[in-house]
């Protein structure tokens, strides 16, 4: 089956992803640095490269005949009126053998990007080779860093804060952790074996961390201290699911927490200061099961069970895009670009999707059934 419009495959369920930090990553065509005589031709110099991201999953462990893989895709160039799509064709594949990786975090300075796996964390290199290509990329497993993490379970959640100098993860198992990057001296340690951590958000200013478990409030912790400052309560009949800080045009900040409340997905907001809730909508009748916040503040997106995909307003929360059916089959990670004009999502189906949040387009794939068990278990 084809991909829908703006939807491509790479033959395999996709758990998580995210947008490269190419700026950090792929050097300078050296031809940019070449002075030349005020009367010469200019210099040609090789353009600036696409838009890339990152996705991985897998069929998991077992002999199911579907890899486990983490893929680096271009952009493709839009043509004139056509929906934003990758390119069918992968800039690198690099296969993680019988360990499907399940959560990421790319590093915003370009250090690799951090894949979660059932059984710990693998750190994964960048390389930009040397050829024809310069805009060519090349992944390698660093089997020396994240000792640490190499052997504590599955991480439901994992995160760089926005400078990259710290790093938190969140375990199946309840356990916190948060180091400095790339000492990994500890920051915060909390286990908890009587829940798992869901999610967790670094404030843009490296100030504060907010972390989400599967039962209880949740928590804000001061990462200057490293004492919890604040409980965020649960109102009678909510669930919370994700978290993400926000920056408001005045450089304050705010916190959105999704909650699931009877048969209504809704968005709270949270003062930063005060810590008090501020605003709450319902904004779907499914459940929510990926969460992301623009760069620039300005827009939320929700992904739900079903396949669909929502963009609203972060100041009224209302509705600026709808994508009903984006995908058919759970939507497992949303990621707004760096300038916030294109939403990355990804699904079971084995489709990742590209949506620009400026001109509304609608329109999904073949999902796998151990996978999706699996997923759902640690929603």
């Amino acid at each position: 089956m084809a991909p829908r419009a703006g939807g491509q495959t790479y033959g395999f369920p996709m758990y998580c992803a995210s947008w490269l930090p190419l700026a950090h990553i792929i050097k300078p065509s050296p031809s940019a640095d070449v002075v030349v005589d005020a009367d010469a031709s200019p210099a040609p110099s090789s353009p600036p490269p696409r838009p890339m991201v990152v996705l991985g999953g897998g069929g998991g462990e077992g002999r199911s005949g579907v890899p486990n893989a983490l893929v680096v895709a271009a952009l493709d160039p839009a043509a004139a009126g056509a929906p934003p799509a990758l390119s069918p064709e992968p800039v690198f594949r690099l296969g993680t053998e019988e360990q499907v990786p399940y959560r990421m975090a790319v590093h915003p300075r370009g250090d690799g990007v951090l894949c979660a796996f059932p059984n710990g964390c693998r750190l994964v290199r960048w390389e930009s080779p040397e050829g024809d290509n310069p805009h060519s990329l090349v992944l390698r497993s660093d089997q020396e860093a994240l000792v640490k993490l190499n052997d504590v379970g599955l991480q439901l959640a994992v995160s760089f804060s926005g400078e990259g100098s710290i790093l938190a993860t969140g375990g199946e198992d309840g356990h916190l952790r948060v180091f400095k990057w790339p000492g990994m001296e500890t920051v915060i340690e909390e286990p908890d074996a009587e829940t798992s951590v869901k999610d967790l958000s670094f404030s843009s200013d490296e100030m504060f961390l907010v972390v989400n478990r599967s039962s209880g409030p949740s928590r804000v912790w001061d990462l200057k201290s490293s004492e919890a400052v604040a409980n965020l309560p649960r109102e009678q009949g909510e669930i919370f699911g994700f978290c993400r800080f926000s920056t408001k045009s005045d450089n304050s900040q705010i916190l959105f927490v999704t909650a699931m409340q009877g048969d209504y997905g809704k968005i709270i907001s949270w003062n930063t200061t005060s810590w008090t809730r501020i605003g709450s909508k319902k904004v779907t009748r499914d459940a929510i099961s990926a969460f992301s916040v623009s760069p620039d503040g300005t827009l939320l997106a929700i992904g739900t069970i079903e396949g669909s995909i929502s963009v609203l307003g972060s100041r009224d929360m209302r509705v600026v895009l709808t994508v009903k059916k984006a995908h058919l089959g759970i939507v497992t990670t949303l990621a707004f670009s760096q300038d916030s004009r294109a939403l990355l999502s990804t699904s079971f189906d084995s489709t990742a999707r590209v949506t620009s949040t400026e001109s509304p387009k609608s329109d999904g794939m073949l999902f796998t059934e151990g996978v999706l068990a699996n997923f759902v278990s640690i929603l």
